[in-house]
């Protein structure tokens, strides 16, 4: 696929979102607009709190589908703190209320993730160490959200299924020999496609090495417990990956970039994100 039907692709499922949240608030119509005669109108989105703006891109899209003006003073990515105004809007009073909470809502959803990803990747930078997200997103919302995470600065893991064969606890319940299961998997994935297997100790990791996997996933482990397995890795498999995933918080995270892991994933990007303070004010 070349990058001309790749970006029309997307702007299609971005729009197909942006259309659908727009409907959920929307519903039959906006009954305000039955009462109230349609006049020219601006106002500002104000932040009332700290933080990362996100969904740009997105609010972009809703203003083209509804025809209304939007002035951004940040972009995507660049930080804010309280009583910033971060865009102007104007339009007819009509369209401006009937868009205003679809518009919010993107923009505190994907701005609050992307605020809390900020923190964790300012804490492991220093270390070169790189933060993933992870699959546990709200169902529908994985490429909003992980677009979000992507604007904090993390890099996104799977997006599905299909991105690549990880071999989580689960699946290693139903694989009898694991070099065997890997090298007959090499012969049926996609010849770029990477393995990766979950483990949970020392052993569980060295099998998984000389299994030839591309990268293990240390589970749940203490950051003294993946500091061997880093060793381990270094004089043996230097050409594998290894990946820090389970239980990390923000508070706990540097212990583990310290410990020589190439990246750290986490679903607290998205499901511990809370939701920062912004609002719309008409003029």
């Amino acid at each position: 696929m070349g990058k001309n039907s790749l970006r029309e692709n997307v702007g299609i499922m971005i729009k197909k979102f942006v259309l659908e949240a727009l409907a959920e608030d929307v519903g039959r119509g906006d009954l305000y607009a039955l009462v109230e005669p349609s006049i020219a109108v601006s106002g500002e989105i104000i932040a009332k709190s700290d933080g990362v703006v996100a969904g740009i891109k997105y609010i972009n899209v809703l203003a083209e589908l509804e025809s209304f003006n939007l002035e951004w003073f940040k972009n995507d990515g660049e930080a804010f703190v309280a009583g910033d105004v971060i865009a102007q809007v104007s339009g007819d009073s009509h369209t401006i209320l009937k868009v205003e909470r679809t518009l919010l809502d993107m923009l505190l959803h994907a701005s609050s993730i992307a605020t809390l990803t900020r923190k964790y990747v300012e804490v492991i930078e220093p270390h070169g160490v790189k933060l993933l997200d992870t699959r546990k997103t709200r169902p529908l919302l994985r490429v909003f959200e992980k677009y979000a995470t992507r604007i904090g600065g993390a890099i996104n893991h799977r997006m599905g299924l299909d991105d690549s064969l990880m071999i989580k606890d689960t699946h290693l319940k139903t694989i009898k020999n694991l070099e065997s299961y890997i090298e007959y998997a090499r012969k049926k994935i996609p010849f770029t496609t990477k393995i990766e297997v979950e483990v949970e100790t020392f052993d569980m990791a060295v099998e998984a090495m000389y299994a030839d996997c591309d990268i293990v996933m240390c589970d749940n482990m203490t950051p003294e417990q993946i500091e061997e397995i880093v060793r381990f890795r270094n004089k043996n498999h230097p050409h594998i990956l290894l990946e820090a995933s389970g239980n990390i918080s923000l508070e706990t995270i540097e212990s583990y970039a310290k410990t020589g892991i190439d990246a750290i994933s986490s679903g607290s990007l998205i499901h511990q994100a809370n939701w920062i303070d912004l609002s719309m004010k008409i003029d």
